[in-house]
């Protein structure tokens, strides 16, 4: 299978230029059966990445545009009364998919926003007193625009914690701007995409990511990081179990990506901060200071003590 991470990631960087190292980590995320949050300001290949994901993967696809305006019934499906059967019968939602883009999640009600927790969390919508579970693979790729801009507002910290990962797509460099100029003069590299994986194979993949092992003293470390957040002077909200286990998986999933069935310290730095940044609550110290949650991250990893691996 490791062939077929590898060609998904050539093809997936042959249409979203000079972002491997973003783009490896939503694999990851997918294959750690966890959910991506992708804030940044529009136009910097969010929605692109996603539906280029989606198509690479063979998965089915659905896309809601989250407006003031859309309820939760579009979210989880609604029952409606079928006047020749005499039943009410469960019409699906957007959620019934393998892949879910909510495009700038952040600009719909609480009560909209709401309506993805459960599916989040436990793979299945409830309506009506009647529970449906959703195709496997399942994964959200939801998109905000930083809070602050017209028509947003910010997510609760319960929406946050249920994204295993949170990324920024950044401006392309000068090199790749102009190769992405050039890529887009007559087509759209995205309408020749093609599945290099099936669904089913992302399934299996999952379940191999799940197997990887993860020695005691790299539950020591992953526990000893979290305990650092909740106890640090200028972080109100620390670490949650929630947002740890996410750590483990993600974890397992950058060692896989590396072709390990172990991990090591070094999987567990690569992808803290991605974990962690989103989960975190400052208080105004930091912000006076200018301190960003990412920057208090990486001051905690300098300071926390890594396990040594076999063979050092």
């Amino acid at each position: 299978m490791a062939d077929k991470i590898t060609q998904l990631q050539k093809e997936l960087g042959t249409i979203i230029k000079g972002k491997k190292e973003v783009t490896d980590k939503i694999i990851m995320a997918v294959l750690a059966r966890g959910h991506v949050l992708l804030e940044d300001v529009p136009g910097v290949g969010k929605t692109t990445t996603a539906l280029a994901l989606c198509r690479l993967m063979g998965m089915d696809f659905n896309r809601i545009q989250f407006t003031p305006d859309v309820v939760p019934s579009d979210v989880t499906g609604f029952t409606m009364y079928e006047k020749q059967t005499g039943r009410f019968i469960y019409r699906p939602g957007a959620v019934m998919c393998n892949m879910l883009l909510a495009d700038e999640i952040n600009r719909t009600s609480s009560k909209t926003q709401a309506a993805l927790l459960e599916v989040m969390e436990e793979g299945k919508v409830t309506v009506d007193n009647e529970t449906h579970p959703v195709p496997q693979p399942f994964v959200v790729i939801a998109t905000e625009n930083p809070t602050g801009s017209s028509g947003t507002q910010m997510l609760p910290e319960s929406q946050l914690d249920r994204f295993m990962i949170s990324l920024s797509m950044g401006y392309p460099d000068h090199e790749n701007l102009v190769e992405l100029l050039r890529d887009r003069q007559t087509k759209n590299p995205l309408e020749n995409a093609k599945a290099v994986i099936t669904k089913e194979e992302v399934v299996m993949l999952q379940d191999q990511v799940q197997k990887v092992y993860m020695a005691d003293s790299i539950l020591n470390y992953i526990a000893t990081l979290a305990e650092a957040t909740r106890n640090h002077p200028m972080i109100t909200l620390g670490l949650s179990p929630r947002g740890t286990l996410a750590l483990c998986r993600m974890t397992k999933a950058a060692a896989f990506m590396e072709e390990r069935d172990y991990v090591i310290p070094e999987d567990v730095k690569r992808v803290f901060t991605d974990v962690t940044a989103h989960r975190m609550i400052l208080d105004s110290r930091a912000r006076y200071q200018e301190q960003s949650a990412k920057d208090i991250l990486e001051e905690i990893l300098k300071d926390t003590s890594a396990p040594k691996v076999e063979g050092e």
